[in-house]
């Protein structure tokens, strides 16, 4: 009987993370550690080589000027036959959206106004009928509530959120947030990095059980 369980819970499907840096790598790392089940492929999308200032990659042996996407497709050292990570070293936009195919797409993309990216990125996903997420604010210290809903459940206080909306981002769409910004002036710590990447994780492996259940 356990026997016959066990080879039910093999890893199915596939998960893409759109961007690979601070909170990127954190939540690869959880998906590529899941046992007896999780995805079969894992595809990571980052046009940026790493620098002096990638503490995590560099912790974890990478070497400057190697694509992040790279370095992260060697951690993986799973046959490939149970699970395969996809590196794509370049950053999505309107050229090569057909690349990302993922059943679950992460987007956890910062720095300047993402929020056009993202919307093009949940549009095309929701054309073929995948399931997304994506940050709308993740500063704080590390004792921030974290909260994870579909975008319709969000007040309007929410500058991210509120941007997606005006995007046409308005339903089935998860949105993980901090509720701090930038304009709160306080830093983004591994702690809170960590949590945040711990929900995403659940929360895409939730999504995937429900796909191929």
């Amino acid at each position: 009987m356990i026997s016959e369980l066990e080879s039910k819970m093999i890893p199915k499907g596939r998960i893409d993370l759109i961007g690979l840096g601070r909170l990127g790598i954190r939540t690869g790392l959880n998906l590529i550690e899941v046992h007896r089940g999780g995805p079969s492929q894992i595809a990571v999308f980052d046009g940026q080589k790493i620098s002096g200032s990638d503490i995590i990659f560099r912790m974890l042996g990478a070497k400057n000027e190697e694509y992040k996407t790279d370095f992260f497709k060697k951690l993986c050292t799973h046959d490939k036959s149970y699970r395969e990570v996809i590196s794509i070293p370049e950053y999505v936009n309107e050229d090569n959206l057909d690349l990302v195919k993922g059943d679950v797409v992460v987007i956890e993309i910062a720095g300047g106004n993402t929020i056009p990216t993202a919307a093009n990125i949940i549009k095309h996903v929701h054309s073929y009928g995948g399931k997304t997420i994506s940050t709308a604010g993740i500063f704080g210290v590390g004792d921030e509530k974290i909260e994870i809903k579909d975008i319709s459940e969000f007040d309007d206080t929410n500058p991210a959120v509120e941007e997606l909306r005006k995007e046409g981002i308005t339903e089935n769409h998860l949105v993980i947030t901090t509720g701090k910004f930038i304009r709160d002036m306080e830093p983004v710590t591994p702690y809170t990095l960590d949590e945040v990447a711990k929900e995403v994780t659940k929360t895409s492996l939730k999504l995937l059980i429900d796909i191929y259940d």
